[in-house]
């Protein structure tokens, strides 16, 4: 008999306890434990008795095993203490990029586009007529054989002329060079919120984007409490607050000298803050005041505002705090520095981050 015969499907059981979804749970766990290996497996541990993540087969032990077989972990010799190793840390970027900009679909070399046309990089929608000078790749050879049909008729004798011709108009690709700034300060884990966790995976999926997908660009890292300082992109899993006031006038500064250095058109800052700027180094000693908005903090920090905008180096602010009062000063600093701002929710931050960085054609190549 001929046909198709139709049984219940019953699908197999996904058997917990695998590596791969262990894996998952473990690389999460450590952008909480500031890359701390031992207190991400004690929590992994923890989980397990409360789950029931792993079984019979497969234990926490064979886990362990398997991470330091497939070269995740080191474990030191005397000690016996675990940690992680450059593959974790790049799986931790990973993921990250993965859970923020996981509906991106990678391309080749990525550059930005700029809005001057001509004999550029890359081709875009509008066309014009021939101009001499135009290569002849940028020849649209369908469009310009119909346009010599229309004007000198279908015949035995063909005929093309210069006016039939029709160019498919160029976009020139521009380089740009990013600093994000990450506040360390104390009140990025205030009030029972913690906000520097998906500020460090925001990085680190930037970070990953950039390598991947916009390879020419440059990506350079700051942090700043009651002072200011140059991470690389291994110490980010690392990254933890802490007591800190919040000096933005001296993370812009550092920022600010690090693009100078840069031989890139196209420069700008990200800052990822949740407050208002409370210190100020001045000689040896800081000057410190949390409450309201002080004055001199303030000035001194919309004049490295005023600073970067003649520097043509727009700020882009994520502020990830809901205060009418410090919305107001951030207002107050985008309109100083003319770049823009963003109040944003923890849920939200890396899809802000990634559109305005993606959209980022403010310059031309020239």
């Amino acid at each position: 008999m001929r046909g198709y015969g139709f049984s219940k499907f019953t699908p197999n059981q996904i058997p917990k306890g695998g590596f791969e979804e262990l894996l998952k749970l473990f690389l999460e766990l450590l952008n909480y434990t500031a890359g701390d290996a031992g207190e991400a497996l004690a929590w992994l541990n923890e989980l397990d008795k409360q789950y029931n993540l792993t079984n019979d087969d497969y234990g926490m032990g064979d886990f362990i095993d398997e991470l330091k077989q497939k070269g995740y972990l080191n474990e030191d010799g005397q000690s016996g203490e675990v940690s992680i190793t450059a593959k974790t840390e790049q799986s931790i970027r990973q993921s990250a990029l993965e859970e923020i900009f996981g509906k991106l679909k990678k391309s080749g070399k990525g550059n930005h586009r700029s809005p001057q046309s001509g004999q550029g990089d890359e081709k875009n929608a509008e066309r014009r007529e021939f101009e001499f000078g135009d290569s002849l790749d940028q020849i649209d050879m369908t469009q310009s054989i119909q346009n010599a049909q229309v004007n000198h008729g279908i015949g035995n004798d063909f005929m093309m002329t210069e006016r039939d011709l029709e160019v498919e108009e160029m976009d020139y690709k521009t380089l740009t060079s990013t600093v994000l700034m990450i506040d360390i300060s104390h009140s990025m884990i205030l009030y029972g919120e913690d906000r520097i966790t998906p500020a460090k995976k925001v990085a680190m999926a930037l970070a990953e984007l950039i390598r991947t997908k916009y390879p020419k660009d440059t990506l350079d890292i700051v942090v700043f409490g009651n002072d200011a300082w140059p991470i690389t992109l291994q110490d980010l899993p690392y990254l933890q607050v802490g007591p800190y006031h919040t000096n933005t006038y001296a993370g812009l500064e550092l920022a600010t000298d690090m693009l100078r250095r840069r031989k890139t058109s196209n420069k700008q800052i990200f800052m990822i803050t949740d407050g208002k700027p409370t210190c100020l180094k001045e000689g040896t000693k800081y000057y410190k005041n949390s409450i309201g908005l002080d004055r001199k903090v303030v000035n001194k920090t919309l004049n490295m505002a005023a600073q970067c905008k003649r520097l043509k180096i727009p700020i882009t602010t994520f502020m990830i705090a809901k205060d009418p009062y410090l919305q107001q000063f951030v207002r107050k600093f985008t309109e100083t520095n003319g770049g823009k701002a963003f109040y944003s929710s923890l849920n939200n931050l890396g899809e802000y981050i990634f559109e305005d960085y993606a959209r980022n054609r403010r310059k031309n190549v020239r």
